[in-house]
């Protein structure tokens, strides 16, 4: 299977022992702050100043992310519904991926299968999440358990309809005789240009903004912007940045907004600082009505898809189900899916 230069769909049945809930982590008070940014940007050369600026967003809400009350009632729902033990484990915060396969194999568990919180491919969004499992692997040694990932799932209709839900609830928020003109602008996290350019995350996420609108009450002109850039300057990242669309929108004579982080599955902090203060103050200080959409979060049928991806990967020959023209995604990754972009050189 590593010999694979793409993808690959396994119609194998498989029996597992678990399921392994692995998401991106977050502080769980202001003293894991600090510690956490240091996680996320290990290696980066992130000068010191840019972390403290970023943890004071955390501050602003009590250096708790909101990623984690999430994860929790997510794991409940999934822990009534399913017959197999569900572990969590982070990249980046407690409890960590390793300590989670650790328990695992403590636990007797010999091979699991991992849903990701991550709906796109992209390097970040996937590949490296693979790459966490194989080194927390080879940090336990003997007995780690073995680990196939759950796909892809930005085309599932159990995402895209609960999405479509919340972007409803979000226009009625929009005086009736202006809701039809409403705009809407589509967010995900900004990523550099040649991680971009190496996995299908903007033709995914472009292809899951097109599913919501399509299925709205009305049809709306939309907008697939960005939003959490980070990184030196002088490399590129994906554009425009929500702010700025909001300024161009108010320019364009724009009345109201609705703003729906697609590229999210929960309102985590980058979420609620970079659209419900940054984004938001930059509207009213130009008078523009800005509604933000809510994040698919626990929903019920978001659980049931998780669910039935388990199902799915367990059954010989499933049933793979998808909206669209694109297709479900691969089970098996390939050898060349979503490459670590290159690093540049120090300046």
């Amino acid at each position: 299977m590593g010999q694979l230069a793409y993808g690959a769909r396994d119609d194998t049945a498989r029996a597992y022992d678990a399921l392994l809930y692995l998401s991106f982590g977050g502080p769980e008070g202001p003293d894991e702050v600090m510690p956490f940014l240091d996680n996320v940007t290990s290696g980066r050369g992130i000068p010191r100043a840019r972390l403290a600026s970023v943890a004071g967003h955390y501050h602003l809400f009590g250096g708790v992310s909101p990623i984690n009350a999430q994860n929790r009632a997510v794991i409940a729902a999934l822990r009534e519904r399913l017959d197999l033990p569900v572990y969590w484990g982070n990249r980046n915060a407690r409890p960590f991926l390793q300590d989670a396969l650790r328990e695992m194999r403590a636990d007797g568990v010999k091979r699991a299968v991992a849903f990701v919180t991550s709906a796109y491919s992209s390097y970040s969004g996937c590949r490296q999440y693979r790459e966490d499992i194989v080194r927390a692997q080879a940090t336990l040694g003997g007995g780690a358990p073995k680990v196939d990932k759950l796909r892809v799932f930005y085309n599932h209709p159990s995402f895209v309809e609960p999405q479509v839900e919340k972007v409803n609830v979000a226009l009625e928020a929009i005086p009736a005789q202006r809701r039809a003109s409403a705009r809407v602008a589509f967010t995900a996290h900004s990523i550099p240009t040649q991680m971009a350019e190496t996995s299908s995350y903007v033709q995914q996420l472009t292809e899951a903004c097109r599913l919501v609108v399509a299925r709205l009450e009305h049809e709306h002109a939309w907008e697939l912007v960005y939003q959490s850039r980070s990184g030196p300057p002088q490399v590129p990242w994906l554009e425009p940045d929500i702010s700025d669309l909001v300024a161009e929108l108010h320019s364009q004579g724009v009345k109201d907004l609705v703003v729906v982080p697609v590229g999210f599955v929960s309102d985590h902090l980058e979420v609620r600082f970079d659209l419900d203060v940054e984004a938001a103050r930059t509207a009213a200080a130009l008078g523009l009505n800005m509604v933000r959409a809510e994040a698919v979060g626990a929903h019920p049928r978001y659980i049931d898809m998780i669910c039935d991806l388990v199902a799915e990967r367990m059954a010989a020959g499933p049933e793979r189900v998808a909206l669209g023209d694109c297709g479900p995604s691969h089970d098996i990754c390939g050898a060349t899916c979503c490459p670590a972009p290159a690093r540049r050189p120090s300046a």
